[in-house]
This record gives structure tokens, sequence and C-alpha cells, in this order.
């Protein structure tokens, strides 16, 4: 059992329901169209990893590499994707900008890839 992807598996469940609740309640009259799908976009990719990281906690053990690259590349990914995307819709709305937020979101997307490329190479090759 890997304790640490239940627990940031927990987080991420728990923070994307929230999260979740806070864009469809009260953004949905700050934001536009694109803006809330982006968002969502988020929420979505976190619930995903989030139960990806529950499945694997409950199914890894710690004591194996690559089990332990498989889920810092979902944590690191998920952390880089979803909520770069919620600070950059978030920062829109508000008419600000921070440019480096952009080249965030595609590294979180290459971690989120490598997690899940890493996950069949254990299973095809190790």
């Amino acid at each position: 059992m890997n304790e640490n992807a239940i627990i940031i598996g927990g987080i991420f469940g728990f923070s994307a329901i929230l999260l979740g609740a806070f864009g469809a309640h009260l953004l949905k009259k700050k934001l536009n169209l694109q803006q809330l799908q982006s968002f969502e976009t988020g929420v979505k990719y976190q619930m995903y990893h989030a139960i990806v990281l529950l499945i694997l906690g409950f199914q890894l053990p710690i004591t194996s590499t690559i089990n332990n690259y498989i889920v810092y590349a979902f944590i690191i990914g998920t952390v880089l994707f979803s909520f770069s995307i919620y600070a950059l819709v978030l920062l829109s709305a508000n008419n600000k900008k921070l440019k480096f937020l952009g080249p965030i979101t595609p590294l979180g997307g290459l971690f989120l890839a490598l997690g899940w490329g890493l996950l069949v190479y254990k299973y095809m090759v190790v």
C-alpha cells in the first residue's frame, strides 16, 4: 500500500469537489463559456487522477522505484495541469495575465502522460 498516493488522491478528490462546486455556482456569473469550460477541464482531470491515485495507492507497494515514479508523475502532473488552468482562468476573468503560467499547463500534461506511460511500461516490461 502506498499511503502517500492514498492521502494525495483523497486531497485531490476532496478539493476537486469543492472547486467544481465553486466553478458551477460562484464563477458561473463571472466567467464566459470558454473560461468555464477550461475551469471544468481542470476539475475533471484532477478528479480522474485523484481516482487513479487512490487505486494505485491500494495496489502498488512503495518498495518499487517505478511505482514511486508513477505516483509522483501523477501528483506533479495534476498540480501543474489543473492548478495552472485554475490560475489562468481566474486571472483572465480579472483581466490579468501571468505569462509564465501558459507553459506550465502542457508541462503538467506531459507529467500525466509520463505517469500513464510508466504504468503501461511497468506491466509490459518489468
